[in-house]
């Protein structure tokens, strides 16, 4: 058995088609959405991020506003540039590239962006009604990661979920997004005892541990959908995930390759977020 592979750039594609559609008609309504996003130093993963956004942004039709600051930056500037931001109404989403310089409190600059404007998702507010399944926005990755799931036709109901990952970024939102589609959701983590035995049991594998291949076909429940959110650069300047992509897709029933699987979609899911906090803030 091969596996299905899940390519997020055409799924990606299809959807910014859809969106562009949306864009266009709103903006005869006279709604234009705007995503301000905000860089400090000069980071070259983060430059390669936020250029992949600005071009998304063009390619959908939403108006795109960069704001690239000084390493030295201070937290009390940062901050204020994220208030006027708040009160700009040209402005519907707005994102504070990630990581900030070590002499900045990240938890304190995201806090300050407007529960409104948190197209990124990471606000206590916003994280809070993901919780309770009534929520404007997701944060881009997990969200991503259920449109390619919908997409290729696979339902999650009754189906074993096993999370690898805890972080609030995507570890526990998608553990609370396939609960919301009434899976059975268990999440692991470096603590968790016997990983091999728990991982086997699951029909679908989301893995976000941030360790290059480090899962590989002993992991995997024949049949399973594998989906792999981690990037990892090799000495070589290859680019890997957390799944040993030749070994599971002989067993898995669907998986995602690195590059190009979950990736793509996470900057599409912030365009959607946009155009939804466009269209909120005219309610």
């Amino acid at each position: 058995m091969s596996a299905v592979v899940l390519y997020g750039r055409e799924v990606s594609k299809q959807i910014r088609a859809e969106l562009k559609v949306e864009v266009d008609s709103i903006k005869k309504m006279g709604l234009h959405p705007g995503l301000a996003v905000v860089i400090v130093g000069n980071d070259p993963a983060s430059r390669v991020y936020v250029n992949n956004k600005k071009k998304a942004c063009e390619e959908v039709g939403i108006r795109s506003f960069e704001y690239a600051l000084p390493e030295e930056t201070s937290e009390h500037e940062l901050i204020q540039l994220v208030e006027t931001l708040n009160e700009d109404e040209s402005v519907h989403g707005i994102l504070v590239q990630l990581p900030l310089p070590k002499h900045i409190n990240e938890e304190r600059v995201l806090l300050k962006i407007s529960p409104v404007k948190d197209v990124d998702a990471f606000h206590p507010f916003n994280i809070g009604k993901i919780m309770i399944g009534n929520y404007d926005f997701l944060p881009c990755t997990p969200a991503g990661i259920m449109e390619l799931i919908h997409r290729a036709g696979i339902c999650l109901e009754g189906k074993e979920c096993v999370v690898i990952g805890r972080s609030n970024i995507v570890g526990k939102p998608m553990s609370m997004l396939l609960l919301h589609d009434n899976a059975t959701v268990t999440i692991c983590h470096s603590r968790t005892k016997n990983l091999k035995d728990v991982c086997k049991r699951a029909d679908v594998l989301v893995v976000a541990i941030g360790k290059p291949e480090i899962i590989d076909a002993d992991y995997v429940k024949p049949g399973a959908v594998v989906i792999d959110v981690g990037i990892n650069r090799l000495p070589d300047g290859k680019l890997v995930g957390d799944v040993n992509f030749e070994s599971v897709s002989e067993i898995a029933s669907y998986i995602t390759p690195v590059p190009g699987g979950v990736g793509p979609m996470t900057i599409t899911m912030l365009m959607k977020n946009t155009i939804k906090a466009a269209q909120l803030s005219k309610e």
